[in-house]
Protein backbone atom coordinates (compact mmCIF):
# COMPACT_ATOMS: atom_id res chain seq x y z
CA UNK A 1 0.00 0.00 0.00
CA UNK A 2 1.62 3.51 -0.51
CA UNK A 3 2.88 5.55 1.95
CA UNK A 4 0.92 8.02 4.01
CA UNK A 5 0.49 11.26 3.09
CA UNK A 6 3.23 13.47 4.67
CA UNK A 7 6.47 14.88 4.26
CA UNK A 8 8.10 13.51 7.26
CA UNK A 9 9.11 11.09 4.88
CA UNK A 10 11.54 13.57 3.09
CA UNK A 11 15.39 12.55 4.26
CA UNK A 12 17.40 15.17 5.82
CA UNK A 13 18.89 17.11 3.00
CA UNK A 14 21.71 18.55 4.96
CA UNK A 15 22.95 15.11 6.84
CA UNK A 16 23.14 14.12 3.35
CA UNK A 17 25.19 16.44 2.04
CA UNK A 18 29.16 16.49 4.15
CA UNK A 19 31.18 16.43 1.52
CA UNK A 20 34.16 18.09 1.97
CA UNK A 21 34.48 21.51 0.80
CA UNK A 22 37.20 22.97 -1.26
CA UNK A 23 39.70 26.50 -0.87
CA UNK A 24 39.85 29.46 -3.24
CA UNK A 25 42.96 32.10 -3.32
CA UNK A 26 41.88 35.51 -2.13
CA UNK A 27 43.69 38.53 -4.30
CA UNK A 28 47.42 38.87 -4.06
CA UNK A 29 48.58 40.81 -1.05
CA UNK A 30 50.21 44.49 -1.13
CA UNK A 31 53.11 45.82 -2.61
CA UNK A 32 55.20 43.86 -0.38
CA UNK A 33 54.94 40.64 -2.51
CA UNK A 34 53.56 38.40 -0.18
CA UNK A 35 51.89 35.52 -1.20
CA UNK A 36 48.28 34.68 -2.32
CA UNK A 37 46.70 33.68 0.88
CA UNK A 38 43.88 30.53 0.61
CA UNK A 39 40.86 31.62 2.13
CA UNK A 40 38.57 28.82 3.68
CA UNK A 41 35.46 28.06 1.97
CA UNK A 42 32.44 27.47 4.21
CA UNK A 43 29.69 25.64 2.80
CA UNK A 44 26.21 25.90 3.72
CA UNK A 45 26.46 22.59 5.93
CA UNK A 46 29.60 22.42 7.86
CA UNK A 47 28.40 23.62 11.05
CA UNK A 48 26.05 20.33 10.58
CA UNK A 49 28.88 18.30 10.43
CA UNK A 50 29.76 19.49 13.74
CA UNK A 51 26.40 18.11 15.39
CA UNK A 52 25.09 21.80 15.58
CA UNK A 53 21.15 21.40 14.49
CA UNK A 54 20.07 24.14 16.69
CA UNK A 55 23.16 27.06 16.68
CA UNK A 56 22.69 30.00 19.13
CA UNK A 57 24.28 31.98 16.68
CA UNK A 58 24.06 32.44 13.12
CA UNK A 59 25.10 29.87 10.93
CA UNK A 60 28.53 29.85 9.04
CA UNK A 61 28.53 32.33 6.40
CA UNK A 62 30.59 31.42 3.29
CA UNK A 63 34.49 32.92 3.69
CA UNK A 64 36.60 33.94 1.06
CA UNK A 65 35.36 34.78 -2.35
CA UNK A 66 32.82 31.38 -2.99
CA UNK A 67 30.97 31.30 -6.12
CA UNK A 68 27.52 31.97 -4.40
CA UNK A 69 24.91 33.88 -5.74
CA UNK A 70 21.97 35.28 -3.42
CA UNK A 71 18.48 35.21 -4.83
CA UNK A 72 15.59 36.54 -4.18
CA UNK A 73 13.33 34.46 -1.14
CA UNK A 74 9.44 34.23 -1.37
CA UNK A 75 9.45 33.19 2.26
CA UNK A 76 8.88 35.75 5.25
CA UNK A 77 7.52 35.59 8.28
CA UNK A 78 5.03 33.01 8.89
CA UNK A 79 2.43 32.46 12.50
CA UNK A 80 4.66 29.41 13.18
CA UNK A 81 7.55 31.48 13.97
CA UNK A 82 9.86 30.91 10.95
CA UNK A 83 11.48 33.69 8.49
CA UNK A 84 13.19 33.15 5.65
CA UNK A 85 16.26 35.23 5.52
CA UNK A 86 18.36 34.55 2.51
CA UNK A 87 18.03 31.87 -0.63
CA UNK A 88 21.63 30.96 -2.06
CA UNK A 89 22.64 29.44 -5.44
CA UNK A 90 26.00 27.54 -5.05
CA UNK A 91 28.21 27.25 -8.15
CA UNK A 92 29.84 23.76 -8.59
CA UNK A 93 33.35 25.01 -8.38
CA UNK A 94 32.99 26.64 -4.72
CA UNK A 95 34.22 23.30 -3.38
CA UNK A 96 30.99 22.58 -1.67
CA UNK A 97 30.12 19.30 -3.27
CA UNK A 98 26.61 18.23 -3.92
CA UNK A 99 25.65 21.59 -2.64
CA UNK A 100 23.01 23.78 -5.66
CA UNK A 101 20.74 26.09 -3.52
CA UNK A 102 20.56 26.77 0.09
CA UNK A 103 18.49 28.51 2.54
CA UNK A 104 19.03 31.13 5.89
CA UNK A 105 16.13 30.53 8.18
CA UNK A 106 15.43 32.23 11.60
CA UNK A 107 12.80 29.64 14.39
CA UNK A 108 11.18 31.19 16.98
CA UNK A 109 10.04 28.97 19.78
CA UNK A 110 6.68 30.22 20.46
CA UNK A 111 5.39 27.46 22.83
CA UNK A 112 5.81 27.95 26.70
CA UNK A 113 8.11 25.27 26.56
CA UNK A 114 11.62 23.78 25.35
CA UNK A 115 10.62 22.06 21.97
CA UNK A 116 12.32 20.46 18.73
CA UNK A 117 11.22 21.32 15.57
CA UNK A 118 10.29 19.33 12.40
CA UNK A 119 10.48 22.04 9.12
CA UNK A 120 10.09 21.60 5.73
CA UNK A 121 11.00 23.51 2.99
CA UNK A 122 9.56 24.05 -0.51
CA UNK A 123 12.19 25.49 -3.12
CA UNK A 124 10.06 27.07 -5.96
CA UNK A 125 11.10 27.25 -9.31
CA UNK A 126 10.14 30.55 -11.79
CA UNK A 127 6.46 29.42 -12.22
CA UNK A 128 6.08 28.70 -8.95
CA UNK A 129 6.37 25.20 -8.49
CA UNK A 130 8.36 23.39 -5.88
CA UNK A 131 11.57 21.98 -7.58
CA UNK A 132 12.46 20.23 -4.31
CA UNK A 133 11.15 19.84 -0.86
CA UNK A 134 13.99 19.55 1.97
CA UNK A 135 13.61 19.18 5.50
CA UNK A 136 15.26 20.28 8.51
CA UNK A 137 15.38 19.16 12.37
CA UNK A 138 15.75 21.67 14.83
CA UNK A 139 16.28 20.05 18.38
CA UNK A 140 15.88 21.38 21.94
CA UNK A 141 14.82 25.10 21.28
CA UNK A 142 13.71 27.14 24.26
CA UNK A 143 10.66 28.67 24.99
CA UNK A 144 10.67 32.05 23.40
CA UNK A 145 14.14 31.15 21.83
CA UNK A 146 15.17 32.40 18.16
CA UNK A 147 18.03 29.99 16.22
CA UNK A 148 19.28 30.65 12.70
CA UNK A 149 20.10 27.61 10.43
CA UNK A 150 20.27 26.62 7.25
CA UNK A 151 18.59 24.12 4.57
CA UNK A 152 20.42 22.68 1.87
CA UNK A 153 18.26 21.48 -1.58
CA UNK A 154 18.34 17.71 -2.06
CA UNK A 155 20.49 16.24 -5.15
CA UNK A 156 18.16 16.31 -7.63
CA UNK A 157 18.89 13.80 -10.73
CA UNK A 158 20.03 16.01 -14.48
CA UNK A 159 19.19 19.44 -14.29
CA UNK A 160 16.87 20.86 -12.00
CA UNK A 161 15.04 23.96 -13.08
CA UNK A 162 16.49 27.40 -11.59
CA UNK A 163 15.38 27.95 -8.11
CA UNK A 164 14.46 31.67 -7.99
CA UNK A 165 12.45 31.25 -4.40
CA UNK A 166 11.54 29.41 -1.24
CA UNK A 167 8.61 28.98 1.20
CA UNK A 168 8.16 27.11 4.76
CA UNK A 169 5.35 24.49 3.83
CA UNK A 170 5.33 22.46 7.44
CA UNK A 171 6.20 23.14 10.96
CA UNK A 172 5.67 20.85 13.59
CA UNK A 173 6.93 21.07 17.15
CA UNK A 174 6.76 18.92 19.93
CA UNK A 175 7.92 19.46 23.50
CA UNK A 176 11.44 18.34 23.90
CA UNK A 177 10.22 16.19 27.52
CA UNK A 178 7.64 14.42 24.95
CA UNK A 179 9.71 13.49 22.19
CA UNK A 180 9.42 10.41 20.82
CA UNK A 181 12.51 8.10 19.61
CA UNK A 182 13.10 5.01 17.93
CA UNK A 183 16.43 3.97 18.92
CA UNK A 184 19.39 5.77 20.56
CA UNK A 185 20.10 6.92 24.23
CA UNK A 186 17.63 4.89 26.35
CA UNK A 187 14.88 7.52 27.78
CA UNK A 188 14.40 7.39 31.64
CA UNK A 189 11.34 5.85 31.49
CA UNK A 190 13.30 2.34 29.98
CA UNK A 191 10.88 2.43 26.80
CA UNK A 192 11.48 4.16 22.87
CA UNK A 193 7.93 5.28 21.56
CA UNK A 194 7.27 6.13 18.12
CA UNK A 195 5.00 5.95 15.34
CA UNK A 196 5.97 4.46 12.18
CA UNK A 197 5.22 5.96 8.48
CA UNK A 198 1.91 3.80 8.06
CA UNK A 199 -0.17 3.12 5.31
CA UNK A 200 -2.95 4.26 3.18
CA UNK A 201 -5.16 2.57 0.82
CA UNK A 202 -8.86 3.72 -0.66
CA UNK A 203 -9.13 6.39 2.01
CA UNK A 204 -8.36 3.69 4.72
CA UNK A 205 -5.07 4.94 7.14
CA UNK A 206 -3.20 2.52 9.39
CA UNK A 207 -0.22 3.61 11.70
CA UNK A 208 1.23 1.34 13.73
CA UNK A 209 2.71 2.42 17.56
CA UNK A 210 5.59 0.90 18.47
CA UNK A 211 7.36 0.35 21.59
CA UNK A 212 10.73 -0.97 22.25
CA UNK A 213 12.02 -2.03 25.81
CA UNK A 214 15.88 -0.19 26.17
CA UNK A 215 16.48 -0.59 29.88
CA UNK A 216 17.45 -3.60 31.93
CA UNK A 217 14.29 -4.87 33.59
CA UNK A 218 11.31 -6.44 32.14
CA UNK A 219 8.32 -3.91 30.56
CA UNK A 220 4.65 -5.01 31.43
CA UNK A 221 1.76 -3.39 29.27
CA UNK A 222 -1.88 -4.72 29.80
CA UNK A 223 -4.13 -2.72 27.39
CA UNK A 224 -4.56 -0.20 24.71
CA UNK A 225 -2.48 2.85 25.17
CA UNK A 226 -4.04 6.23 26.04
CA UNK A 227 -3.94 8.86 23.61
CA UNK A 228 -4.97 12.88 23.14
CA UNK A 229 -5.39 14.33 19.84
CA UNK A 230 -4.23 17.22 19.46
CA UNK A 231 -4.84 20.11 16.51
CA UNK A 232 -1.62 22.35 14.83
CA UNK A 233 -2.07 24.69 17.78
CA UNK A 234 -1.52 21.86 20.08
CA UNK A 235 -5.09 22.60 21.13
CA UNK A 236 -7.33 19.08 22.31
CA UNK A 237 -9.32 17.46 19.55
CA UNK A 238 -12.39 16.02 21.77
CA UNK A 239 -14.70 15.98 18.81
CA UNK A 240 -13.27 12.42 17.89
CA UNK A 241 -14.41 9.12 19.44
CA UNK A 242 -11.67 6.85 20.36
CA UNK A 243 -12.16 3.12 19.85
CA UNK A 244 -11.78 0.24 21.62
CA UNK A 245 -9.98 -2.12 18.74
CA UNK A 246 -10.15 -1.12 15.08
CA UNK A 247 -12.42 -3.60 13.95
CA UNK A 248 -15.10 -1.21 13.16
CA UNK A 249 -12.67 1.23 11.08
CA UNK A 250 -12.07 -2.24 9.17
CA UNK A 251 -11.44 -5.88 9.26
CA UNK A 252 -8.03 -7.87 9.43
CA UNK A 253 -6.04 -5.09 10.65
CA UNK A 254 -4.95 -7.02 13.60
CA UNK A 255 -6.09 -4.52 16.52
CA UNK A 256 -9.01 -6.51 17.52
CA UNK A 257 -9.69 -8.88 20.25
CA UNK A 258 -9.40 -7.66 24.05
CA UNK A 259 -5.72 -6.75 25.28
CA UNK A 260 -3.87 -9.85 26.74
CA UNK A 261 -1.08 -9.07 29.29
CA UNK A 262 2.79 -8.50 27.63
CA UNK A 263 5.93 -8.67 29.31
CA UNK A 264 8.83 -7.25 26.82
CA UNK A 265 12.31 -7.91 28.33
CA UNK A 266 15.20 -5.69 27.65
CA UNK A 267 15.29 -5.15 23.06
CA UNK A 268 11.72 -7.00 22.82
CA UNK A 269 8.92 -4.69 21.14
CA UNK A 270 5.21 -4.62 20.97
CA UNK A 271 2.88 -2.79 18.37
CA UNK A 272 -0.62 -1.05 18.78
CA UNK A 273 -2.28 0.05 15.71
CA UNK A 274 -4.54 3.11 14.74
CA UNK A 275 -6.67 2.89 12.36
CA UNK A 276 -8.69 5.53 10.57
CA UNK A 277 -10.72 6.80 7.27
CA UNK A 278 -10.54 9.83 5.82
CA UNK A 279 -13.88 10.09 4.28
CA UNK A 280 -15.41 13.98 4.27
CA UNK A 281 -19.00 14.33 4.00
CA UNK A 282 -21.34 16.87 5.46
CA UNK A 283 -19.25 18.93 8.18
CA UNK A 284 -15.62 20.12 9.10
CA UNK A 285 -12.38 17.86 8.12
CA UNK A 286 -10.95 17.53 11.55
CA UNK A 287 -6.61 17.26 11.41
CA UNK A 288 -4.88 16.46 14.42
CA UNK A 289 -0.92 15.91 13.04
CA UNK A 290 0.06 15.46 17.23
CA UNK A 291 -0.97 12.57 19.27
CA UNK A 292 -0.03 11.98 22.49
CA UNK A 293 0.81 8.63 23.86
CA UNK A 294 0.35 7.19 27.47
CA UNK A 295 1.87 3.94 27.08
CA UNK A 296 0.69 2.52 29.94
CA UNK A 297 -1.65 4.12 32.73
CA UNK A 298 1.27 5.28 34.91
CA UNK A 299 3.96 6.03 31.73
CA UNK A 300 5.48 9.48 31.08
CA UNK A 301 3.73 11.26 28.06
CA UNK A 302 5.08 10.30 24.45
CA UNK A 303 4.33 12.81 22.04
CA UNK A 304 4.14 11.43 17.89
CA UNK A 305 3.46 12.82 14.66
CA UNK A 306 1.07 10.17 12.51
CA UNK A 307 -0.90 13.31 10.65
CA UNK A 308 -4.04 12.36 11.44
CA UNK A 309 -6.38 13.39 8.34
CA UNK A 310 -9.54 12.18 9.93
CA UNK A 311 -12.07 13.96 7.39
CA UNK A 312 -15.43 14.17 9.21
CA UNK A 313 -15.93 10.25 9.97
CA UNK A 314 -15.06 11.34 13.80
CA UNK A 315 -13.58 7.87 15.05
CA UNK A 316 -10.14 6.72 15.08
CA UNK A 317 -9.61 2.47 16.34
CA UNK A 318 -7.20 2.46 18.64
CA UNK A 319 -5.97 -1.57 18.99
CA UNK A 320 -4.25 -4.13 22.14
CA UNK A 321 -0.96 -3.87 22.94
CA UNK A 322 1.07 -7.21 21.16
CA UNK A 323 4.40 -8.61 21.40
CA UNK A 324 6.26 -7.35 18.03
CA UNK A 325 7.65 -10.64 17.28
CA UNK A 326 9.68 -9.37 13.67
CA UNK A 327 11.80 -6.97 15.85
CA UNK A 328 13.53 -9.32 18.42
CA UNK A 329 17.02 -8.02 19.73
CA UNK A 330 19.49 -8.79 22.07
CA UNK A 331 19.10 -8.68 25.52
CA UNK A 332 19.60 -4.73 26.61
CA UNK A 333 19.94 -3.15 23.01
CA UNK A 334 16.92 -1.55 21.18
CA UNK A 335 15.56 -2.89 18.10
CA UNK A 336 15.99 -0.71 15.29
CA UNK A 337 13.41 0.70 13.11
CA UNK A 338 13.04 -0.37 9.64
Amino acid sequence: MPTLPRTSATVLAATLLLAACGTEAARPGGANGEAPVQAEVLCPTDHLAHGDTAPSDPSPRPSGRPSALPLPSSGGATESGVKITALHAWDPESGCAGVDYSADFELTNRLAEEATYTLTFGFLSASGGAVDHSERTVEAVGPGRTVKGTVVMSETVGSPPAVTGVEVTKVRSVPAAEASSASGTCPRSGVHVYADEGDAAMGLRVVGLHLVNCGTRPYRLDGRPKLELQDEDHKTVDSVRILEGTQRISTGLGGDGSPKAVVLRPGEAAVAGLAWRNTTQAGEPVNAPYVRVWARPAAAPVMVVPELDLGTTGRLGVGPWRKDETRRGAAGTPATRP
